[in-house]
């Protein structure tokens, strides 16, 4: 009998962990994860991200897929793999659902789009709530509007070699699609942020953050929008402006 796809959404809180990806010796989402299934298939289970959130991010819809025999599907309906998976993890990781799918998906291939969000704080009392999720920039005011300005210079599809880690760009494919980047404000726990939302195809290492780093530092009137249009072109890291803090980004949703 063929195997079965199946396919967890997950939220985390980051904070404790070394990113999504398993690292030998180090806590990882997916290593907790494989080790929870393992424990209760009794054999080794090798998953899929739909993306790779780096040390400290957290998740809100991160997706991950595996494959199960029939037997094994049939032993354990998903509803209970869900109740015993959150038993065997952390409190600080959720499965939210467990569902099966085409033989074909892929949690990292089959994603159309993915969404991150990213919170800011310029408020001047400190937060309290949001905290551990938010980056608290200094209480002088920073100018909404120029952020806004600098978004469409990301949009479309671009070579952002300037706007990831350079090691993780060496020989490899640099080139990503933008499709939105939208700046707005909400109330998060009776707390005011500011959240950058960025949907795109897929991101390199530290992307989403740099890219926010950057149009902060338009915000406070370093560089003006088009500046974005320059660093892009420059095709080198240190073009680009400060790299965002992990603590305020979170992997929001997959689109498939």
């Amino acid at each position: 009998m063929e195997n079965q796809v199946i396919a967890l959404t997950l939220a985390y809180i980051g904070t404790d962990y070394h990113g999504f990806a398993r690292q030998d010796g180090l806590p990882t989402i997916q290593g907790a994860l494989e080790q929870a299934l393992e424990t209760i298939y009794r054999r080794p289970i090798e998953t899929v991200g739909a993306g790779r959130t780096d040390a400290g991010v957290h998740a809100n819809g991160q997706v991950v897929s595996f494959t199960l025999s029939q037997d094994e599907l049939d032993e354990r309906p998903l509803e209970r793999l869900q109740a015993s998976l959150n038993a065997l993890t952390s409190d600080s990781m959720v499965v939210r659902s467990a569902v099966q799918k085409p033989a074909d998906f892929s949690a990292r291939f089959s994603a159309v789009s993915r969404e991150y969000r990213y919170r800011l704080i310029a408020s001047r009392s400190p937060s309290l709530f949001l905290a551990p999720y938010a980056w608290s920039l200094p209480e002088h005011r920073i100018d909404v509007n120029k952020m806004r300005e600098a978004a469409p210079y990301l949009e479309g599809e671009h070579d952002f070699k300037s706007f990831c880690q350079a090691a993780s760009a060496v020989d490899k494919n640099t080139v990503r699609t933008i499709q939105k980047i939208h700046i707005f404000s909400m109330d998060h726990l009776g707390e005011p942020c500011l959240v950058v939302q960025v949907i795109g195809n897929a991101f390199l290492h530290s992307m989403v953050r740099i890219i926010v780093g950057s149009m902060v530092d338009i915000g406070y009137g370093r560089h003006e929008p088009e500046w974005l249009g320059e660093v892009l072109a420059a095709l080198d890291r240190r073009s680009a402006g400060q790299t965002a803090p992990a603590h305020g980004l979170t992997f929001w949703r997959v689109r498939y």
